[in-house]
């Protein structure tokens, strides 16, 4: 994956922004403010710190060499994934898509219906 493909697959999602607030190399992709994802996008291997559930983060870390505990981040709910080719595009918009969906869920109502999002135990 590229950094251009990276940040378009992150700008994707509804309400999403790309911001600087660290410095002008770190893109913290945000939803209503709250950041799902961070990115090195000049890092080589190219790689993402995103958002995951516990237990996931655990299984997830036990079963692909390519994701370990979130660098800089709270390695209870983040997992940094890096991307040399190693994981399908596929199951790294999964992992993209669910730290979005993570973050939304615990957004208002409000503010979910403004994305038009629906929790997965809706649809």
């Amino acid at each position: 994956m590229t950094p251009a493909a990276l940040r378009k697959l992150c700008l994707g999602f509804p309400g999403a922004r790309e911001e600087f607030p660290f410095d002008e190399h770190s893109s913290v992709f945000k939803v209503a403010g709250k950041m799902f994802a961070l990115s090195p996008l000049k890092a080589k291997p190219l790689r993402i710190n995103l958002k995951c559930e516990p237990d996931v983060a655990v299984r997830l870390r036990a079963e692909h060499p390519e994701i370990i505990p979130g660098y800089h981040m709270n390695k209870q709910h983040w997992n940094t994934v890096r991307l040399d080719g190693s994981l399908s595009g596929d199951f790294v918009r999964e992992l993209i898509e669910d730290s979005y969906d993570l973050v939304v869920a615990g957004l208002p109502k409000r503010e979910q219906e403004k994305l038009k999002w629906v929790a997965l135990s809706q649809e």
